[in-house]
């Protein structure tokens, strides 16, 4: 039984051609070197390896006295003493480790060897745009899975911290780890996890972390989110302390934490920068101002057309002035023109966005007012159910609001009040039927966990004591 990956220096070189091509592609480099007297072929992509290191290497590993050592593998070893070594006794994964950036060398008698190397290209840590907060830290997550890995690891200096490295997909190959902390993870979730990445069988995940989400959690057509995605390695080391598992794919800059309920989705790091009773106010502030965005529209469009259910206190609401566009598409046309310009506002060159969005938000929006094809009131409601939905913080959430309202819009300009009563009865019987990660999506409200929907609510001092959340049914429930 050999461990030779080759049976000659020819041979591990007409295999690189024919999986690489002869010259085909710039990046490939293989060459012929000598390790000291010993013939070697080394091959590796130039961008994704450090030439630096790599050139020191090949420089400094001549020792200084002649080693006598006959046997060609121990001669190899010996010379080249590199701690980021490896031997390689399969060709599919001498293969896979060329592609993901280490260096390969091949002795003349065929024994494979890969050098840790990787330098791949990317920026370095900032801050999230997503996910700001006055007080903290400036760092996020990267593109690069090692990075981002150490990024975690330096806030939890922790042994059973674990990142479990799974390759996903046929022909990509993308780097995807799971991260949880031993011992305090659910080792049933975990399994469930490893077999959902075992069953994706497709080409690549070219949409990195989304793509990655559809295929295990079967998002389909559902709407809301079934994850929390974040950029910032606190929160990422907060959700992994509480019994959740992380999920990091490598080429993507968020993270996705696992399981998640709608009370996740709603959550900000600036709660636990400020006071408990700051962060409390500033929660509460969310989560009325996440009520009011679904609801705001629907419900002024009700009492505007309906002034029998006005009380006598807010019988200024509703349209003062007449316009030819029926009240409801009026409506629907300010809410959706608002989401044209923010993704107009997306697509638009950074030093420009400003100024299309003074001419686009002001300019023809007064405009239109003038006109006739607005009326005030309905210019204003728009625009602060949009403001409403800009403070949540997971932008697919907050996407899926404006999604959920229009729709409730819509059957509120039909059959009127008994339409907003049904339109909501839906989305809420709707919210309380998911259950991704067997984790009920309203949890602690549905089911009702009075303790937890507490904790929910009022941001407690960390002095406090608190069990781990049970959702994530984590094996220590007590915190240490």
């Amino acid at each position: 039984m050999t461990d030779k990956l080759f049976n000659s220096l020819e041979e591990a070189e007409n295999f690189l051609k024919e999986q690489f091509g002869d010259g085909e592609s710039f990046d490939v480099i293989v060459k012929h070197l000598f390790v000291k007297d010993l013939p070697v072929l080394c091959a590796y992509i130039s961008g994704l390896v450090d030439s630096v290191v790599l050139t020191q290497l090949l420089s400094n590993m001549l020792p200084d006295e002649d080693i006598d050592i006959e046997d060609e593998k121990e001669y190899f070893e010996a010379i080249f003493n590199y701690q980021g070594r490896s031997e390689e006794t399969k060709r599919e994964a001498f293969l896979l480790s060329i592609l993901s950036g280490q260096v390969s060398f091949v002795t003349k008698s065929g024994y494979g060897y890969v050098a840790e190397i990787r330098n791949y290209p990317g920026r370095s840590p900032e801050e999230p745009d997503n996910e700001k907060v006055i007080r903290g830290s400036r760092d996020g997550f990267i593109e690069g899975i090692s990075q981002n890995t150490a990024l975690i690891r330096r806030r939890i200096r922790n042994s059973n911290l674990r990142f479990e490295l799974h390759k996903i997909s046929e022909i990509g190959q993308t780097d995807v780890a799971l991260a949880f902390i031993k011992g305090i993870a659910n080792d049933e979730m975990l399994d469930k996890l490893r077999q959902r990445l075992g069953q994706i069988h497709h080409d690549g995940l070219t949409m990195a972390d989304k793509s990655l989400e559809e295929w295990l959690f079967k998002q389909k057509f559902h709407p809301v989110p079934f994850v929390r995605y974040t950029e910032r390695p606190d929160i990422t080391a907060a959700h992994l302390l509480e019994g959740h598992v992380a999920i990091i794919v490598d080429t993507s800059p968020s993270v996705i934490v696992v399981p998640a309920t709608v009370f996740h989705l709603l959550q900000h790091a600036e709660e636990y920068r400020q006071a408990p009773a700051v962060g409390t106010f500033v929660r509460f502030m969310r989560y009325f101002g996440a009520i009011m965005g679904l609801l705001l529209l629907p419900l002024w469009y009700l009492f505007a057309t309906h002034g029998i259910f006005l009380p006598d206190a807010l019988s200024f609401l509703g349209a003062k002035e007449k316009s030819h566009i029926p009240l409801l598409l009026q409506v629907l046309i300010g809410d959706v023109g608002i989401e044209f310009l923010r993704m107009a506002a997306i697509h638009t060159p950074s030093p420009l966005s400003t100024a299309m969005g003074l001419v686009a938000g002001v300019i023809i929006g007064q405009i239109a007012i003038d006109v006739g094809v607005f009326s005030p009131e309905v210019v204003l409601y728009t625009a602060v159910s949009a403001i409403l939905t800009f403070i949540i913080p997971s932008y697919e959430l907050s996407i899926s609001i404006k999604l959920f309202r229009l729709v409730l819009l819509i059957m509120t300009g039909i059959w009127g009040v008994n339409g907003l009563f049904i339109g909501f009865f839906i989305l809420f019987t709707y919210l309380c039927s998911l259950r991704p990660m067997q984790a009920p999506y309203l949890w602690p409200l549905i089911p009702f966990f009075p303790n937890a929907m507490l904790r929910v609510l009022v941001r407690f001092p960390m002095t406090a004591d608190a069990l781990r959340p049970y959702v994530v049914d984590s094996k220590q429930r007590k915190r240490s």
